[in-house]
């Protein structure tokens, strides 16, 4: 029995929102101006120092990478002023690099805080993914369906037409196969260039955004956030992880996963109630970015506690000095 004090996730939610908005206040500076690794250390360095204030003792378990490829907010790395229960923390510092570099729709700051031990430590590989919003009975839809298969069985479990589904998928050549299938059935698709966390997301909220499905491989730490979000806001995700060669399996081995062709649920990617914390750096579908007028500076945060299936749209105005 740890001696841990408890997780109380109202308390340090508030906290978490702070990490995300000063994040995406820092690499605000960078929107436009074609330099992603300046953006990504400006929202990096802003995450670390906040949350080093937090009283949690926290490890980063989806992080900027192994501590060898990452001076912060690596794998492994222990956050917070140690006082405070013991967590699991995943971050995406800026997801959207690109997205904040070329000022393209849908750039956020991201993470996630659980108790230590309930977050998937997953490693650095692909994972397959699909998503779908609440409301669906379980099995609706699932991995071993073939693209066209899960289209029409969403569309039967509607009550609509497979021409009234709409997707979202990752514009990448290893999806063309699962376009050209998906868009056979009549279904609609909105292609991403980056962000697929913000692309799970969007099935949460179907009558915001106007996507029914997620689907298609990305990164797999992306796929533990995407699994936190969803968590709050309701809705089916699975994950199976994906491996182009041996230095990859090793990864996971590393990373204590042994069971390489399991696809995981929603909630065996976060096995407790979680916090998760987005910030806007961007204007997108789901919050808007950063905006700046004389003596001011302006983020929206979307704020989110599973415990309570609470969401909460924060509009913060800080004085510029």
């Amino acid at each position: 029995m740890s001696d841990s004090p408890l997780f109380h996730d109202r308390m340090l939610s508030l906290g978490l929102a702070r990490v995300s908005e000063q994040a995406a206040m820092e690499s605000a500076d960078w929107i436009g101006r074609g330099d992603e690794k300046a953006a990504d250390q400006a929202a990096v360095n802003a995450m670390r120092n906040q949350l080093n204030l937090l009283d949690i003792k926290g490890v980063v378990v989806i992080g900027e990478g192994e501590r060898d490829e990452a001076p912060m907010l690596y794998i492994g790395e222990e956050v917070g002023n140690g006082n405070g229960p013991e967590v699991d923390i995943a971050l995406d510092p800026l997801e959207g690099t690109t997205l904040t570099a070329k000022d393209m729709p849908n750039a956020l700051t991201v993470i996630a805080m659980a108790p230590r031990g309930t977050l998937l430590h997953a490693p650095d590989v692909y994972m397959d993914k699909l998503a779908i919003g609440p409301g669906y009975a379980p099995g609706t839809v699932t991995l071993d369906m073939e693209p066209a298969e899960r289209v029409r069985a969403l569309a039967k479990a509607k009550g609509c037409e497979t021409t009234d589904i709409t997707c979202c998928i990752l514009e990448r050549p290893r999806h063309e196969d699962l376009i050209r299938e998906v868009r056979s059935t009549g279904a609609s698709i909105r292609l991403i260039t980056d962000g697929d966390v913000a692309g799970v997301i969007h099935c949460a909220e179907p009558h915001l955004t106007g996507i029914d499905m997620y689907m298609g491989s990305g990164g797999a730490p992306e796929g533990v956030l995407a699994a936190a979000a969803l968590k709050c806001m309701g809705g089916q995700m699975f994950g199976r992880l994906l491996f182009r060669n041996d230095d990859e399996r090793g990864r996971a081995a590393k990373a204590g996963i042994t069971e390489l062709d399991r696809v995981y649920s929603r909630d065996e990617l976060v096995t407790a109630d979680v916090i998760f914390s987005a910030t806007g750096v961007t204007n997108g579908s789901i919050v808007q970015g950063i905006k700046r007028e004389p003596g001011w500076i302006e983020t929206e945060t979307l704020l989110m506690r599973s415990k309570t299936g609470s969401v909460r749209r924060m509009i913060y105005r800080n004085p510029v000095k």
